[in-house]
């Protein structure tokens, strides 16, 4: 009769892919009550990062993290947690680039989805205008927020979330 070896192991599940999470550059986000909603439909985690407190839901999948007072303490936060397969929520196209670039999508709070072949554009004209406003030339701001922003931004949130799902899917999958 032939015992097996000591340190021969039955084979077991890997553990399952982390889900997406939802990372919200939430000082002046104006969809975070969408967020937090669709986020629950769909049983993610979502992190709220702001320079300081912020309010939130009570919900165990909902985290609040103050970053604190630097100029681009909340972006840097976001930019240090991401991982491919996360959306983060953001106004601010050099911490899109930067998500981008980790592999997690990108998402402006009007619904415009930032993608690799247009973030360098994105980031282009955003220094152009910099540059005017800081040569002292009058730039016009982004335009008011509008009931159809933010229909846009449910629209793509639920694709970047399905994408998102899929992928992790797709990754836990390969690996098991």
């Amino acid at each position: 009769m032939s015992v097996p070896p000591e340190n021969s192991a039955i084979p077991s599940e890997p553990p399952a892919a982390d889900p997406p999470r939802i990372y919200v550059d939430a000082d002046a986000c104006p969809v975070k009550d969408e967020i937090y909603r669709v986020a629950a439909r769909h049983n993610l985690p979502v992190t709220v990062v702001a320079a300081g407190f912020i309010r939130v839901p009570q919900d165990p999948l909902i985290e609040r993290l103050a970053a604190g007072p630097g100029m681009d303490a909340a972006d840097d936060l976001i930019a240090e947690r991401v991982k491919p397969g996360d959306i983060v929520v953001t106004q601010d196209i050099p911490l899109a680039s930067r998500s981008i670039k980790a592999g997690a999508a990108a998402i402006a709070p009007n619904g415009r989805l930032f993608t690799e072949a247009d973030i360098g554009m994105a980031l282009a004209v955003r220094n152009l205008m910099t540059d005017l406003r800081s040569a002292g030339e009058q730039t016009s701001g982004p335009r008011p927020f509008t009931p159809r922003d933010r229909s846009t931004f449910l629209q793509s949130l639920e694709q970047a979330i399905r994408r998102a799902q899929r992928s992790a899917a797709a990754r836990d999958g390969a690996v098991r």
